[in-house]
């Protein structure tokens, strides 16, 4: 096994819940010792403004329900779906939760949404599986000062003739991206057996909210890779500060590079809830759908 330099992120924020008043606490520098190169200069890349329709109607969320199920259930996309919903996580759902469902008929208003941030899609790039499908990711940077989120990105599978013969809407692992840092997002497209290259349109990229994040600290993380560099075994420490509230949601993200600095893995771990002055730990491994596994960065997101 070979041990990589430790790659990591520290994300400071605070909150006590998602309907919880501002606790002031607001979003803190953070240190990254990765140097990754992410240009990839034939991928193309267009920025959209999604818009919602003009005639909504309101959905409550059940236990079980998934943002692409009620998109299907309601016969709209899940762009116009997102759109409608700028502050709707689709990765956290939750039960309750109220949604505006877009007439799918309405014309649509570009006047009735904010404009997304115009940050750049820095890298697109697809893997084959072994079941005749593609995973593919949209790396999304954010170069402003501000927390982003409700990002989403359309990803476009272009044949030869560069004819689009697949399309969806991808969402990042976390709710949000730290200012100054990078994260994809990712969709699988099934049974795509052509040459295809990915095209990724920027959907959604709003201002996130400080407050609804804890401040965690990541410490102690590693990236063991095994020695035909396609697996690796992550590990590391989650502390929450004394002065925060307690956390009920804990996430981290691990994203793989090639020599390259291209994508080749995403996962995610999922922990549970965490008390003021605590630490747990986290255990994970993860396999590279492309290229030899060089290096491999953190990510954290806690919530209450």
């Amino acid at each position: 096994m070979r041990k990589l330099p430790l790659l990591y992120f520290l994300l400071l924020a605070a909150c006590a819940s998602t309907a919880a008043p501002d606790t002031g606490v607001s979003l803190q520098p953070y240190l990254t010792a990765t140097l990754v190169p992410t240009n990839t200069p034939d991928v193309l890349v267009i920025i959209e403004t999604p818009i919602p329709t003009s005639t909504p109607q309101t959905y409550i969320v059940q236990k079980g329900d998934t943002f692409s199920q009620i998109a299907e259930k309601f016969n709209v996309s899940q762009d116009d779906l997102r759109a409608a919903n700028p502050d709707a996580s689709p990765n956290t759902l939750s039960i309750g939760e109220t949604l505006i469902i877009p007439d799918p008929s309405a014309v649509l208003a570009a006047a009735s949404t904010p404009t997304p941030l115009p940050v750049p899609v820095t890298q697109a790039v697809c893997h084959p599986t072994t079941d005749s499908g593609v995973w593919c990711f949209a790396l999304i940077q954010n170069n402003t000062d501000d927390l982003l989120e409700n990002v989403s990105a359309r990803i476009n599978l272009l044949d030869e003739s560069g004819n689009v013969v697949a399309s969806q809407t991808a969402f990042p692992p976390l709710d949000m991206i730290a200012p100054g840092s990078s994260l994809p997002v990712y969709v699988y497209f099934p049974n795509i057996t052509l040459n295809v290259k990915p095209q990724a349109q920027l959907l959604s990229a709003m201002p996130g909210n400080n407050s609804l994040y804890l401040p965690a600290i990541l410490d102690n993380t590693s990236a063991q890779i095994d020695n035909d560099g396609k697996t690796a075994q992550l590990s590391g420490e989650i502390h929450l500060p004394q002065e925060s509230n307690a956390a009920t949601q804990v996430w981290v993200a691990a994203v793989a590079y090639d020599k390259n600095g291209t994508m080749v893995g995403l996962k995610r771990w999922e922990g549970g809830a965490i008390q003021p002055g605590e630490r747990i730990r986290f255990e994970f491994g993860m396999a590279s759908l492309g290229g030899v596994i060089e290096a491999v960065e953190f990510f954290l997101q806690a919530r209450p």
